[in-house]
């Protein structure tokens, strides 16, 4: 009967619903800011439903939390392709938080002893998806190449369906999760437009390129350590003699000394 409520994941459906109806109370969202808050929070429960992924314990709480976040920096984003007027402070509050939890619940997992796969993938999949929200509205300022920071994460698991070794594990490198939090405060500085246009596309630049080094570097390894089917020499047709055409009956062969 428990396992009828899948807590965790109703509960981020209706954050998200909770959070999208109070910015469209608050900001006026439209019809696009709407459906994309609404779109982000069935995504959320459906992907958490379909991984299993319902014990929630206090870290993956955390990420909820943040995940819920998302759904209204998607709903202020997808607002801000339409509005004549956008709420950037309030927009740069929620990215904010949303950053500064992202730090938070890796170390309730340590200290709480409670580290498992599905948490970490939990935590990844958040993360991936405010860096691919930010940067689209970060397209606002720098055209529509920025793009390419949100949607490499998503590309890489694509060319794994075709390329079965891209599916194949790498090998933890801390690395990997610095890259990662610079992809979000960096989108996140160009989002508030604090700095001058210059100076924010080269650090978009620089982003982009640390995450082109990183994702390069998982590639390589893989491609090197990839599973090559070996081929089976085929071995000749075993040479068989007349008087043994005919296959003796068990006596016989038990008499003779012959065996299988």
């Amino acid at each position: 009967m428990r396992h009828m409520f899948r807590s965790g994941p109703v509960l981020g459906l209706l954050g998200a619903v909770a959070l999208t109806t109070l910015l469209a109370t608050t900001t006026g969202l439209g019809t696009a800011g709407w459906a994309a808050g609404l779109a982000y929070g069935a995504v959320l429960c459906g992907c958490l439903l379909k991984a299993g992924h319902h014990e929630f314990r206090p870290a993956d709480w955390v990420t909820l939390s943040r995940a819920v976040l998302g759904s209204g920096i998607a709903a202020l984003t997808a607002e801000s392709f339409t509005a004549e007027s956008f709420p950037v402070v309030l927009f740069t509050a929620l990215v904010t938080v949303a950053l500064v939890l992202d730090a938070v619940d890796g170390r309730v997992a340590r200290g709480t002893r409670t580290v498992s796969a599905h948490g970490a993938r939990f935590d990844m999949e958040t993360d991936a998806a405010l860096i691919l929200i930010l940067s689209a509205y970060a397209t606002h300022a720098l055209g529509w190449w920025p793009l390419a920071i949100g949607l490499m994460r998503y590309a890489y698991v694509a060319a794994s369906w075709v390329f079965v070794w891209l599916a194949s594990p790498v090998p933890p490198r801390y690395w990997r999760k610095v890259v990662a939090a610079v992809q979000g405060v960096v989108l996140a500085v160009a989002a508030a437009g604090v700095l001058p246009l210059p100076v924010t596309t080269v650090a978009v630049l620089g982003a982009l390129g640390l995450l082109v080094e990183s994702f390069g570097r998982d590639v390589v390894w893989q491609f090197r350590h990839r599973v090559v089917p070996s081929i089976a020499p085929v071995s000749a047709p075993p040479v068989v003699s007349a008087p043994s055409v005919v296959s003796a009956p068990p006596v016989v062969s038990a008499l003779t000394g012959a065996h299988r």
